[in-house]
């Protein structure tokens, strides 16, 4: 069966972006016969909902929270990343349900070109910190400090970086930051914060993954002390590319789809 557009999936999901960027891709790709919508699923609806766009013919979907870790369990195969994080953002329908982790390589598109520290913060403990964590070790960090409101929940962080021979030291949220390179990866509003405590930010990098509203107060005020800035639209924008050529097998026209973002 000869397979074409995709769908993404989550709660809520109508804010997601994702529609504008994969059609977009479509678009420059001429893929007039793929289409990409939006669907509200649960994890609990998430079985049902896989096997219906099977049926349907899509080659495969995009996943945002809370499914991304649901729907390990249904996957007959895996790439590494997905075993070692535990979360798959790109199912792929080709007999049996493949899972792909593209917010590592996203993010690692994301930081390129930086001065790479050897030590790094990381804000949150999340699923998302864990994507962070890999992208950092990927890029040559060794050292990275998690700061979390809750350190407990940081503990399946320390066996991941355990795995990727990372020295990983977890401390209780900051009331200032003075690290080189600093990875957000907490929710809108939850690092604000810290956006009054910044002094001379010259030469630090600043990757806060929200990317609405934005700028986020801290990104804002990262930027006004001199610091270098990245939100989370570059990280959108490149997990999405990886998903465009898992789903097409073509090259992502990448600034097609960064030109269709709203205020592009």
């Amino acid at each position: 069966m000869s397979r074409s557009g995709a769908a993404v999936l989550g709660s809520p999901i109508a804010h997601s972006l994702s529609p504008v960027l994969h059609r977009a891709a479509y678009d420059a790709l001429g893929l007039a016969d793929w289409t990409y919508r939006a669907i509200e699923c649960s994890p609990v609806e998430l079985g049902g909902v896989l096997r219906s766009l099977d049926d349907e013919g899509l080659a495969g979907v995009s996943l945002t929270m809370p499914l991304k870790q649901a729907v390990v369990p249904m996957l007959a195969t895996a790439e590494p990343l997905v075993t070692e994080i535990g979360a798959a953002n790109t199912v792929l329908f080709a007999g049996a349900w493949s899972g792909f982790n593209t917010d590592v390589p996203g993010m690692v598109d994301a930081l390129a070109g930086i001065d790479v520290p050897d030590q790094a913060t990381v804000l949150g403990a999340g699923a998302t910190a864990a994507s962070a964590v890999v992208a950092l070790a990927s890029i040559g960090v060794t050292h990275v400090v998690v700061r979390a409101r809750r350190p407990a929940a940081a503990a399946d962080l320390l066996s991941l970086a355990a795995g990727r021979g990372l020295v990983v030291d977890v401390e209780p949220w900051p009331e200032t930051l003075d690290a080189r390179l600093v990875v957000s990866t907490v929710p809108a509003g939850a690092a604000d914060s810290l956006a009054g405590s910044l002094a001379d930010m010259s030469g630090r990098f600043l990757f806060d993954v929200v990317y609405a509203p934005w700028p986020t107060p801290l990104a804002a005020a990262w930027a006004a002390a001199g610091g270098a800035v990245v939100g989370g639209l570059e990280l959108l924008v490149a997990q999405a590319a990886h998903q465009v050529k898992l789903m097409t097998g073509q090259e992502p026209p990448v600034a097609a789809m960064r030109a269709a973002l709203p205020g592009a």
